[in-house]
């Protein structure tokens, strides 16, 4: 194993965020993609603006899950906006490529959600990992909430409970 796939490897294994001894492992959603011809440049390669959007697919899956989806997040007066969005490219995925897009919520005892994301290739090859860290805030003032609103000690609970694994 090179240096690089050895750092690759570390940093996929370890994750962005660190893990809290004695918290439930994390919440994981793994959606199919293939590149299709609106995603790619003109060398087939699939656009790194792109990645964001696979991120967003993942998460949402990730969000129905677990009970915070937008969805949800009407319905209870919440937003949670993303304050950092981080993408580590590693290999190109090509034009009518398959790839999957994990998305794992990482405990934290905060008002926000990190979660984790992996693209991987078809033939296993890591493309891209990246992460998102999202701050709940009132609907109605965009205040940042503090206290963790009711609708994630929810699914704390139901992650406690091990409902969500």
């Amino acid at each position: 194993m090179s240096n690089k796939d050895s750092a690759l490897f570390r940093r996929r294994k370890n994750g962005y965020f660190k893990r809290i001894q004695g918290t439930p492992e994390p919440v994981s959603v793994s959606v199919m993609r293939r590149i299709s011809f609106s995603e790619a440049d003109v060398m087939g390669i699939a656009w790194h603006g792109r990645f964001p959007v696979f991120f967003e697919e993942a998460s949402a899956e990730l969000g129905r899950k677990c009970g915070l989806s937008y969805k949800d997040f009407y319905e209870t007066n919440l937003r949670a906006p993303i304050i950092q969005f981080h993408v580590d490219y590693y290999r190109s995925l090509l034009l009518d490529e398959k790839f999957a897009v994990t998305a794992s919520l990482i405990w934290n005892d905060g008002a926000r959600l990190n979660t984790e994301y992996s693209v991987i290739k078809n033939d296993g090859a890591i493309s891209a990992t990246g992460y998102t860290i999202q701050m709940f805030t009132d609907g109605s003032t965009g205040e940042a909430l503090i206290a963790s609103p009711e609708l994630l000690e929810r699914c704390r609970r139901r992650w406690k409970a091990g409902e969500l694994i």
